[in-house]
């Protein structure tokens, strides 16, 4: 299987090297990534708006080695509420961030985090939006979790994440499927030891539709993060039976990945946000784009073998 293998790439600096100098590599980021900066994203945010979608924020770049890198990337999620604030867009559009930019791998690593991620979350509450916490290696989630209570007790409508391919799941989403609780459920993107997470795309997808099942059946508000049409009906046919209306949970889909999709169910009357990232430091999460579909790894290849 080439995703695992596309993951292990996704920490290597010889094989980031490698990629970022391919002759094709750009007009695949491009893709994938909505631009470097907040004025790039502007546009898209506000085009995305008028067609009755709203987006979710995501600045790139997880490999923080320093403090001062974590307060960078604080004041980079600042600046871009900032401009949310300016050009009223704060209720289209919420953040997602990674507690990786925060500082959370480093020592003293929690507290670090929390410190750094709360001005954001407050920030965003202040301009009537709010941030999801996303979901990295199992080794964070206790931490991610731990912090995702804490801000909960000051700002309740803070999301997380949970991810359908670890074991640990199940237990995670009956816990969070209370009353004022944002979760979004994924399939997972990171390689993980078949010890914690299922290995199998026909088991996730199965663990993926219970995880729904106790999301639906719940209190909370599910965000229901796939674009595999055949989840997708599933999350209707659950909401329905649940007695959802359709404002009561959302379908959140990749910038750049089955766009006609994204409006198909925005005019259907779904809520329909669309996972927008941008930066310059894109390595980790375009590779993590290529190994999710086979589809994205052949588009690659085919626009380096077009530009070399």
């Amino acid at each position: 299987m080439l995703g695992p293998v596309i993951l292990a790439a996704s920490r290597s600096d010889k094989m980031r090297r490698f990629i970022s100098a391919a002759p094709g590599t750009k007009q695949v980021v491009d893709r994938f990534i909505a631009g470097e900066t907040v004025d790039q994203v502007v546009p898209i945010i506000e085009d995305a708006a008028g067609k009755g979608l709203e987006v979710t924020l995501d600045v790139v770049g997880e490999d923080i080695t320093t403090p001062e890198q974590a307060s960078d990337a604080r004041d980079a999620y600042l600046e871009l509420i900032e401009r949310l604030k300016d050009l009223g867009l704060g209720t289209r559009a919420e953040m997602s961030v990674k507690l990786s930019m925060f500082g959370q791998a480093l020592d003293g690593g929690h507290e670090l985090a929390l410190a750094n991620v709360r001005p954001v979350v407050e920030a965003a509450a202040e301009i009537g939006t709010t941030v999801t916490l996303d979901a990295e290696d199992h080794t964070t989630l206790d931490s991610m979790f731990a912090i995702h209570e804490e801000l909960r007790k000051d700002f309740p409508q803070t999301g997380c994440v949970i991810q359908a391919y670890l074991f640990r799941t199940e237990d995670d989403a009956r816990r969070l499927a209370a009353a004022g609780s944002r979760v979004r459920i994924v399939k997972g993107a990171y390689k993980e030891p078949a010890s914690v997470a299922y290995q199998d795309k026909a088991e996730i997808d199965k663990a993926y539709v219970r995880i729904l099942r106790i999301l639906m059946e719940g209190e909370g508000y599910p965000m229901i993060g796939s674009h595999d049409p055949r989840l997708i009906a599933i999350a209707q046919e659950l909401g329905r039976k649940a007695g959802r209306k359709l404002d009561e949970y959302e379908f959140q889909m990749l910038y750049g990945i089955r766009s006609d999709e994204h409006l198909r169910l925005a005019a259907e009357g779904h809520r329909m946000r669309v996972y927008t990232a941008y930066g310059t430091d894109w390595y980790g999460y375009f590779m993590r784009r290529l190994a999710e579909k086979p589809a994205n790894l052949l588009f690659f290849g085919r626009s380096v073998l077009t530009k070399g």
